[in-house]
């Protein structure tokens, strides 16, 4: 039972680390990364479709990304999706290929975006806790209807902690790696 526990808590803990990770890519720094674009809609015939699904998404060199979009009658739809993003980005088409040059990050938009990286990661330490939380308070419970002793949720409690410790940790690490990104000019 505790063993269950413990294993569910350290699985969401790890999904919410991925889903950090996942909203650290979509911050972009100075460098070209197809997953910068990972979250733009397109409007393609009446319904949103993710930009990947319309396009191939690739880099051309550290400040260019290209997007070669398969349907030609799309490519409006496309620019259009990317210019309306809060990105900053203004593609350019050349044929059925859009060319997204990335402009330079000034000094102060930097600090807005580590502003942006540091709640991204505290968000992430807020969902760790509280799955910590949940944990705890099903060793409580568990404890209440007397099926562990008062020893064995000592001993859970201090394990989930652990389990717990290591998750901030690697969140912090994953902060640091982008603010250096950031800061990089």
């Amino acid at each position: 039972m505790i063993d269950e526990i413990k294993e569910d808590a350290k699985i969401r803990m790890d999904k919410s680390i991925e889903a950090l990770k996942s909203q650290m890519t979509k911050i972009r720094t100075g460098r070209a990364h197809p997953s910068l674009l990972d979250g733009i809609m397109v409007p393609y015939y009446g319904s949103s479709t993710p930009l990947r699904q319309v396009g191939n998404v690739s880099t051309e060199d550290s400040r260019t990304l290209t997007v070669t979009v398969f349907d030609t009658t799309a490519i409006q739809a496309v620019e259009k999706a990317i210019m309306t993003s809060d990105l900053g980005l203004n593609p350019m088409s050349a044929g059925n290929v859009i060319r997204i040059p990335l402009p330079m990050l000034t000094e102060e938009r930097r600090r807005d975006l580590i502003k942006l990286v540091r709640g991204e990661a505290e968000q992430g330490r807020v969902a760790i806790r509280n799955i910590r939380r949940d944990a705890n308070g099903d060793f409580k419970d568990l404890l209440k209807e007397k099926e562990i002793s008062e020893d064995d949720d000592h001993r859970a409690q201090d394990d989930i902690q652990k389990i717990t410790d290591a998750a901030v940790k690697r969140i912090d690490e994953m902060l640091s790696t982008k603010e250096a990104e950031l800061l990089e000019v």
